[in-house]
This record gives C-alpha cells, sequence and structure tokens, in this order.
C-alpha cells in the first residue's frame, strides 16, 4: 500500500498532533507500506527531502506564517504531482489545505480519510475570529469530500457540532502513544538537583495556549496550598507561543506564584520527559477543550496518575484507564480539590504499567489504520 500523506508540521516540529501522525506513518512504513509525507519546510535549515524511520518526507518552502499555518504555494502542486503515485491520500487536520487536498485526491481517482485531531478553537479578538471563520469554512468542505474520518473517540464525535453531520463515515481510533519507561534512579536525581526533595510536585505539559487551560491552573495553587503546603508546580514546554499571547496575559499569576513554579522549557527528549513524569507525584490537565492530550496517557505509563478536566474526548483517558480522577472544567477550586484528594491517596489511583499499556496498545491503533487504509484503496 502507498499512502500520501498531508499536514502542515511533521518531524522534528513536536506537537501533540505531528507526533499522533509520526507515529502513524513510521507504524505503517516498518509493516512493509510506501509512506510520503508533504509538510512544510518549516525552518529553512531542514532538508527539502528526506528519509526518515523509513517515512519519505518532502518539505514545501512557505513565504509567511499565517497564525498557526504556514502559506505554501507549492503545497498543492507538489500533491497533484505525487498523489498518483499513491493508492490514498491521508490528510491529519485542522488544515487549511484539507478540501482542496480531497478534490486533487478524487481527480485523480484516489479516496481521502481525513484524520481529525481536534476541532479549531481559536482565542478571543478580531483576527482570531477571522482566522476561525476562514479556516473552519474550509475545514468544513475538507469533510464533506472526504471519504472517512477517523477521531480518537466517540465521545468527542457526539459533542462536536463540526464532526455530528458526518458521523455516517467516521471511524473512532485511539491515537497510538509510544513511550519509553522512566529511569527512577534518573528521576530522583532531578529532583535533588532542582532542589525538590521532600516536595510534592504536580506537573503540566503542553503548549502554553488558551484551551490548555493552564490559567485555572496557576489560580488553582493557593487552595493546594493551604492542604499541601510542599506542593510545587513543574511546567515542562514551550511557553512562548509565537501566535498566540497567553502566557503574556497569565504572567501576573505567575509572577504571584513564581515561588511555587518551576519551569523546565520544552523537552524533545522522551527519555528526559518520562523522568519528568516519574518525579511527579500527580499530573495535571486542565484544558478547556481537547481532542484526547497524549500526555496524559505518556503520565500514566510512567506511573503518575492524571486529574484531568470531564470534558469530551480527553475525559476518556481517565475513564478507560481508571488512573486519575475528572474535575469539573474551567473551575479552580474543583481542580485544586481534586490535586488535594490524588495526593492523598495517590495510591488508590495507580494502575499497573501492563494494564495501561494494554488499554492504549499503539500496535492496535497502527493496525486499525493500517486496515482502514487498505479498505480505501482502488
Amino acid at each position: 500500500m502507498r499512502v500520501l500523506v498531508a499536514l502542515t508540521y511533521y518531524y522534528p516540529h513536536w506537537t501533540g498532533l505531528t507526533a499522533f501522525a509520526q507515529r502513524i506513518s513510521e507504524g505503517l512504513a516498518a509493516r512493509g507500506h510506501q509512506i510520503t509525507v508533504v509538510t512544510s519546510r518549516y525552518r529553512p535549515d531542514l532538508a527539502p527531502e528526506e528519509v526518515h524511520n523509513g517515512v519519505r518526507i518532502v518539505r514545501v518552502k512557505p513565504i509567511m506564517r499565517l497564525s498557526r499555518g504556514q502559506v505554501m504555494p507549492g503545497f498543492l502542486p507538489t500533491i497533484a504531482k505525487l498523489v498518483k503515485e499513491h493508492d490514498v491520500v491521508q490528510v491529519h487536520t485542522p488544515m487549511l489545505e484539507t478540501w482542496p487536498v480531497g478534490v486533487i485526491a478524487h481527480r485523480a481517482g484516489r479516496q481521502l480519510l481525513m484524520t481529525h485531531h481536534g476541532d479549531l478553537v481559536m482565542p478571543a479578538g478580531l483576527w482570531n475570529r477571522i482566522v476561525q471563520h476562514t479556516v473552519g469554512y474550509m475545514l468544513k468542505r475538507g469533510a464533506e469530500v472526504a471519504d472517512r474520518i477517523s477521531i480518537y473517540t466517540q465521545d468527542y464525535v457526539e459533542h462536536s457540532d463540526f464532526l455530528r453531520p458526518h458521523a455516517h463515515k467516521i471511524v473512532t481510533i485511539f491515537p497510538p502513544v509510544v513511550f519509553p519507561k522512566p529511569d527512577l534512579e534518573a528521576a530522583r536525581a532531578w529532583r535533588q538537583e532542582l532542589g525538590l526533595d521532600g516536595a510534592r510536585l504536580i506537573g503540566f505539559a503542553g503548549r502554553f495556549v488558551e484551551e490548555k487551560g493552564f490559567d485555572y491552573l496557576l489560580k488553582a495553587i493557593p487552595y493546594v496550598l493551604e492542604k499541601v503546603p510542599n506542593a510545587r508546580f513543574v511546567f515542562a514546554g514551550e511557553h512562548r507561543v509565537v501566535y498566540e499571547d497567553f502566557y503574556q496575559r497569565c504572567l501576573p499569576l505567575i509572577e504571584a506564584q513564581k515561588e511555587h513554579l518551576v519551569m523546565l522549557g520544552l523537552i524533545t527528549d522522551p527519555r528526559r520527559m518520562a523522568n519528568f513524569y516519574a518525579m511527579c507525584d500527580v499530573f495535571a490537565l486542565p484544558s478547556r477543550t481537547d481532542c484526547l492530550a497524549s500526555v496524559q496517557v505518556e503520565a500514566m505509563l510512567c506511573g503518575t496518575p492524571v486529574v484531568a478536566t470531564n470534558i469530551p474526548g480527553a475525559r476518556q483517558a481517565v475513564k478507560r484507564s481508571n488512573m486519575g480522577l475528572l474535575v469539573t472544567p474551567r473551575d479552580e477550586r474543583a481542580l485544586a480539590e481534586g490535586i488535594i484528594q490524588v495526593l492523598e491517596q495517590r495510591q488508590a489511583y495507580v494502575r499497573p504499567y501492563e494494564e495501561i499499556l494494554t488499554t492504549f496498545d499503539p500496535m492496535t491503533s497502527i493496525l486499525e489504520y493500517e486496515c482502514l487504509l487498505q479498505s480505501m484503496c482502488r
């Protein structure tokens, strides 16, 4: 099977979406399929074309960045050139070009799988409303032309105004989460290096953007400290996000709690990230919206229970594993109470590694994608 994959960012870019796309592509390549990824050359030092872990990557030079996306005049011509060499096309969304990619695929007699990683949710502001309306319109048309749509959970589908009209062609497949085991000695040593011996650590991670709800976690800190005075909150991730000023808006909260905060920055090494999860007593996911963040499953695989907001899609990781607690979204007091409860009764929320691995088996996801894509080949 020959699969042409289209998405805005791919390796070495690092977000949950790109990580999932990379795992699917590499997993299929490892099973003998020919995978070509067409993506942006978002950094000038990246090669226009290379093969990485069995996947051919073709990078198209952008002329500018537009909000979260890239403007690439050569993207659609590249798709049109390559589509006839492949049996089926997969697009990872949200992506502006989904609709025209689907049109090109159909003209070449190929089917389109739209793998959706979450509805587009932009922060307030006139420009962001324009972006959301424009990209939202293009995505709606893209969903209309897609032959099949894959998404993580049925829970998310049922609560998505964007997906519900297309329920008849939706397939739910858990994202493949591939993650190493932590080095517990290294995790303990890292705690000591940070001067956090004896502290109760609450970890959080991801892009510092509004949809992740980190402002609620910052507001929850005083309530947690009332019951757990030795609590410290440790963040791993990129805090200066170029397309959003959310971090700047949170600076007063950050400054107010700076003695209880540790900012580690972006961690791209999976083994070091595993040690980050392992040194934390609990992991917090206070998202406003989230399809199913990989950080939850990664934390669980490293033995760390999760406190997550009870929102469609995201809540499924805790529901399926029972390794954590769900709390009312957009409520800092509820979030604080959930964190305190898990800290006080931590062992009650910990599940064996093998149980979590079975629940979120990456090979099962790869095989399901293989069967789905093969069924779409003509």
